[in-house]
């Protein structure tokens, strides 16, 4: 991973990784266990993409506002982006379980 940036929300962040170049957008798939862009059906499993930044976002007042945002990049498929997915409480128990494995 590259030395990570500060950004104060989940789109300051968003939007400066979209402008260096992670345009696609992914989502986790907790049945497949693989990143997938719903826009090109591409499915990236672990072993197919590096996280190359990740932010965490805590929320001060607002459990819901806790959110992780990560770059990918896969030389194999010569694609980058960005995975934005709820953290804590309100994230979905499967989901959870796998970001936190993929950003050990």
């Amino acid at each position: 991973m590259s030395i990570p940036k500060s950004y104060d929300t989940v789109t300051e962040a968003v939007n400066d990784l979209q402008n260096r170049g992670y345009t696609t957008n992914f989502s986790l798939w907790p049945e497949t266990e693989c990143m997938v862009c719903r826009e090109t059906s591409l499915s990236l499993s672990p072993r197919e993409f590096e996280i190359d930044e990740l932010y965490r976002f805590e929320g001060m007042t607002d459990p819901g506002d806790e959110m992780i945002v990560m770059a990918i990049s896969s030389r194999e498929h010569m694609v980058k982006g960005v995975v934005v997915n709820a953290f804590g409480m309100y994230s979905d128990g499967l989901t959870a379980k796998i970001t936190k494995r993929l950003t050990r």
